[in-house]
């Protein structure tokens, strides 16, 4: 999913999202509920025909800002209590007005709102965040109302694996319409990150749809493919396209060298996006080195096609059953990303 926090894929339209094979966009509550209001949006007729996406929308609840805004928060068990990073106001956001801003907000798959520990945690911090999500799971599924609106719920418990387990096995009874897998790409190793999601993915429901918070570089979502999750966001494809960072087969490579002042082939020779069919790597370089929009959508375009080819490619290999030979054959010339833990923020903010 293509993250459109404030209600838009940052420089891309929706048709052109649609060319490229988008099915689905993810949004954020926390951020449209400050702007323009989740009000303004219902009043316009809800977030799909306010923004002019005619696909699916997903709505994260902000229990990624309870992490991210760490520094504008306090958390109790009744809510999150938050000052507004625009203006100071304050907010107070409940598991059920982050049901309710989902609703007024029209999405088709709607989170519940969630505690996300940081790493590093010790045990105690995350068993209390794992114990609270499950409070706050049952108040929000509770509080849902609308019956065209599916409700996932979401997996805590950081690197822990009995915790994640435990965490499970409080959200199971409320039948949720999918399960997530939260609390991922906030700073440890890309290691512990792969053995969470291998031991927990095969024991989330097979029959609903397992999600993969925040997550990732194209052999991250590899790997979670291989342990059997469905649905991804990340803001990796526009953010680094933002910055002339472009995703090939043969690796990431930085279009602002000068190696690429002329170099007159597309990003990717087998990429059909409008970037590579229509513009060279040198023109792209000169575009964002001029500080020209296009420049930019250019190489968001792009990454975003690949992320979706990626994922294109990976469903027919399930469907032939060639997933491994698949996977093997990208990652023998897509370079492992580091090791070095990184948060990656889940959502487009400046």
């Amino acid at each position: 999913m293509p993250v459109g926090t404030h209600g838009a894929v940052r420089g891309v339209l929706p048709d052109e999202l649609q060319t490229i094979g988008a099915r689905m966009i993810l949004a954020n509550t926390y951020h449209l509920s400050l702007r323009p209001g989740a009000g303004t949006i219902a009043r316009a007729g809800g977030l799909h025909r306010f923004m002019g996406w005619e696909g699916p929308i997903l709505t994260d609840s902000g229990g990624y800002q309870v992490f991210s805004l760490s520094n504008f928060r306090k958390i109790d068990d009744e809510g999150v209590h938050f000052r507004s990073h625009l203006d100071g106001s304050e907010i107070f956001l409940t598991p059920e007005s982050a049901i309710e801003i989902q609703e007024q907000l029209g999405a088709d798959v709607a989170m519940i709102l969630d505690q996300c520990p940081p790493y590093p945690a010790t045990r105690e911090e995350v068993a209390s965040a794992v114990e609270r999500t499950q409070h706050w799971a049952r108040r929000c599924r509770d509080r849902a109302k609308r019956p065209d609106q599916a409700l996932f719920g979401i997996v805590q418990g950081g690197i822990f694996p009995d915790l994640r387990e435990e965490s499970l096995a409080g959200l199971l009874p409320l039948g949720f319409e999918g399960m997530a897998i939260g609390g991922i790409s906030v700073g440890e190793p890309r290691s512990l990150q792969r053995r969470v999601v291998e031991h927990l993915a095969p024991r989330l429901p097979s029959d609903t749809p397992r999600y993969l918070m925040g997550v990732g570089f194209p052999d991250d979502i590899l790997d979670a493919v291989a342990a059997g999750i469905d649905l991804f966001d990340c803001v990796v494809p526009t953010r680094h396209g933002r910055n002339g960072s472009v995703f090939t087969r043969d690796g990431l490579i930085n279009i602002r060298n000068a190696t690429f002042a002329e170099d007159f082939r597309p990003f990717d020779e087998n990429c059909p996006c409008t970037a590579c069919t229509g513009f060279t790597r040198a023109y792209a370089r000169h575009l964002i080195l001029a500080g020209e929009m296009v420049g930019a959508r250019l190489c968001t375009l792009h990454n975003l096609s690949f992320y979706l080819d990626l994922l294109a490619g990976s469903r027919r290999a399930i469907e032939s059953g060639t997933f491994e030979s698949f996977r093997r054959d990208f990652l023998d010339r897509f370079p492992r990303s580091p090791e070095t833990p990184s948060a990656r923020r889940k959502t487009e903010t400046p």
